[in-house]
């Protein structure tokens, strides 16, 4: 059901409704205008403190937000910061339920409250900019408009003043920003005061347990923000008086938007009319909340394709693990991975085992050449010598299977645009719909050209390559391919707009269990250490789904990589399918590895990738989580639950299952003496009855985990 009140109803809700309110103030705020949510959870109050925007946000009550700066600093033209005048304001309520294309919940619910305000210079009558405030009673968002006006077509935007003012030293857990390698960081947690600048999801807890995450929603034809922090005591400017607390003592720390420049230092390049991203906040009493809050998702555009009949979440397996193992390669030469031989050999144990798709990696030209300095040596539509691209794609779709394209460009992106049309036109030809890309490269090695020809170096996720993911993303689904994008811009929830964007990496996958160097070590040894798995939920994932690549059963690989080794329990990387949510969710390991563990195979062959339902039973960031999903395609529920380094025992109660019907529980659990260092193979399989009112315990070795498939007993009624 959508609501949507018009003006004249809007200004009726605010003189009855505590929802909404216009309240006089000091002469500095000659009035403020406040939006409550739903269910009157938070409310966002603005303000004009001598011409400057500001606004704070409360709680139940009590401020997480203290009075923030808003506003920009454009080049054609001053007076979206300061010297402005509330023209006019309007409210109004929204609400509906949508259908997920695909995704970790069937049916959302949208229900807010906007409050938009028009501002304007001062001295003059005409509309500057719209502040646009969504209430959300699991958080707020706010973005700019600027419409078309005299003398302001072409837009460069020098600073984005948009500010969160903190009332106290949150913990925070945060990957630094402005850094070589991406995104591809271990997490860190720190008091909110010793971080600098940092990417978004960026997740706090408060000392008395409320959690948050500041994050973007809708990122289109503008540059990535980061948060950086720019005070810890006082503001920066003459809002201090408005950012002390009720004992007067200044405990406020402020946190501004930090947008990835150009080359030329510009942040971002638009025209007129232009809205920006929008800026989020999220709050939970528990950290399991932040998981299925779809405040992201609500805030971007809904979808815009006609047919998505062609869009299948799925499991796929792929000719990848084996090149990190070094047990093949990339390229041509005697141990070459992408072979006619090879390619079929895996389309044959998909067909088997279900799985629709084959990632084929090292197919194409220019794996020879030293693409990890220049990617420009690609060609993304001929196959090498060995490889019969198009005899391998019909050998997988007469076995009901397709291949999945692959291309890899290292962030040669001018080069990549020149052939990608031609690319996405052959692999429709072929019956591929998935494409995995990737864009290794690092720091600023993005490369395009200006008019004289000078080379200008760009950040992955400045506003070069924002526009660059969403011409790919169009592209391809003009060509019915779904993609799944590896070193590319984080997710901010255009997969509701553009659901054939499925799934992404933007932070380190299993990849670094197999060749993790002396820059990977931690304290007990390399790749990712048994905790980084039990912060993704709560940090990366809260922007979307994660291509982690789970499923690995051989977890030392003495014979190709004796110094590296997954480390997780075999257990924990079953629990994975649940825990890591993606619709593209790969079964990473080689297949002889699966065909000596049918049992535990089995799990991977069972869990599905697409949800009506996702629940969290239990969540203590980086510690452990346990997470319950329903299928959207029949009555079968799936738990995953890990830990980090430590064991533990958690009571899961099943009250989410049916109580009407008797389920069975197949359960993958560590075996008595199974630890991630010492004894990671030690799995026990085993069946239970279970009902609705069962409390389930789930023992959890060191670096462990537990999965489960629960389904309705035959002769339920």
């Amino acid at each position: 059901m959508i609501k949507l009140y018009n003006t004249l109803f809007a200004l009726l809700l605010v003189t009855f409704l505590p929802g909404f309110a216009m309240a006089a103030s000091s002469e500095s705020r000659a009035e403020t205008l406040t939006v409550s949510s739903p269910g009157d959870i938070h409310q966002i109050h603005f303000f004009l403190n001598e011409g400057i925007p500001y606004y704070s946000v409360d709680r139940i009550g009590q401020q997480i937000l203290a009075p923030s700066r808003l506003g920009f600093e454009i080049r054609q033209m001053a007076g979206f910061d300061r010297n402005l005048t509330v023209l006019g304001s309007e409210t109004s309520e929204f609400e509906e339920t949508w259908e997920q294309v695909w995704g970790e919940k069937q049916y959302i619910d949208n229900h807010y409250r906007e409050l938009r305000v028009d501002l304007g210079d001062a001295n003059a009558e005409s509309t500057r900019m719209t502040i646009v405030f969504r209430a959300y009673d699991d958080g707020i968002g706010f973005r700019y408009e600027i419409p078309e006006q005299p003398g302001l077509d072409r837009i460069h935007i020098m600073d984005e003043r948009t500010e969160f003012t903190l009332t106290e030293d949150y913990t925070a857990w945060y990957i630094g920003a402005y850094q070589w390698n991406r995104f591809e960081y271990l997490t860190r947690t720190s008091p909110i005061s010793e971080i600098d600048t940092v990417h978004t999801p960026l997740t706090l807890r408060s000392d008395d347990g409320l959690y948050l995450s500041f994050h973007e929603a809708a990122l289109v034809d503008y540059s990535t923000m980061t948060l950086e922090r720019i005070s810890s005591e006082k503001g920066n400017d003459s809002s201090d008086q408005n950012r002390r607390n009720s004992s007067g003592k200044d405990h406020h720390i402020t946190l501004k938007a930090n947008l990835m420049p150009w080359a030329d230092g510009v942040l971002v390049r638009t025209d007129t009319p232009m809205v920006t991203p929008w800026r989020t906040l999220q709050t939970a009493d528990q950290p399991g909340d932040l998981i299925t809050s779809y405040l992201i998702l609500n805030l971007n555009e809904p979808n815009k394709l006609e047919d998505t009949s062609w869009i299948k979440p799925a499991k796929y397996i792929g000719i990848w693990w084996e090149m990190h193992l070094d047990k093949s390669t990339w390229g041509i030469g005697p141990n070459h991975g992408a072979t006619t031989e090879n390619a079929k050999h895996y389309i044959d144990f998909a067909a088997k085992h279900g799985f629709p798709h084959v990632l084929i990696e090292g197919w194409n030209v220019g794996w020879d050449e030293n693409w990890y300095e220049e990617g420009a040596v690609f060609s993304f539509t001929e196959p090498v010598e060995g490889f019969d691209i198009e005899g391998v794609a019909k050998y997988a779709r007469d076995r009901d299977v397709r291949i999945m394209g692959h291309h890899e460009n290292s962030a040669s992106v001018l080069h990549y645009e020149d052939q990608m049309e031609d690319a996405f036109a052959m692999y429709e030809e072929l019956g591929v719909r998935g494409v995995k890309t990737g864009y290794v490269g690092h720091g600023r090695e993005i490369i395009w050209y200006d008019d004289d020809g000078n080379p200008m170096r760009e950040w992955h996720h400045g506003q070069f390559m924002v526009e660059h993911h969403q011409r790919v993303v169009e592209l391809a689904a003009s060509r019915k391919i779904a993609l799944n994008v590896h070193e590319g811009v984080k997710d901010t929830g255009l997969r509701r707009t553009w659901p054939n964007l499925m799934t992404r990496e933007v932070a380190r996958g299993q990849e670094y269990n197999a060749w993790g160097d002396a820059e990977d070590l931690w304290d007990e040894g390399r790749g990712n250490p048994p905790d980084h798995v039990a912060y993704m939920p709560f940090t990366r994932m809260l922007s979307g789904p994660f291509d982690y690549t789970p499923g690995i059963f051989d977890l030392h690989y003495d014979e190709y990589r004796p110094d590296n080794r997954v480390n997780h329990t075999l257990a924990k990387e079953l629990a994975l399918y649940v825990v890591i949510y993606s619709p593209l969710q790969m079964a990473a390991d080689l297949p002889q590895n699966y065909e000596a563990n049918p049992e535990p195979f089995q799990f991977i062959r069972d869990v599905p990738a697409d949800w009506h339902d996702t629940r969290v039973l239990h969540g203590d960031i980086g510690n452990y989580v346990t997470i319950v999903r329903k299928d959207r395609n029949s009555d079968d529920w799936f738990l995953g639950s890990l830990s980090n380094e430590n064991s533990r025992v958690l009571m899961a109660p099943l009250d989410f299952l049916d109580p009407d019907k008797t389920w069975k529980a197949q359960i993958y659990r560590d075996g008595t003496d199974a630890d991630w260092n010492k004894n990671p193979y030690d799995i026990v399989i085993e069946e239970k009855i279970v009902g609705h009112d069962t409390a389930l315990p789930l023992r959890l070795a060191p670096g462990g985990g537990q999965a489960i498939r629960f389904t309705p007993v035959e002769g339920n009624q």
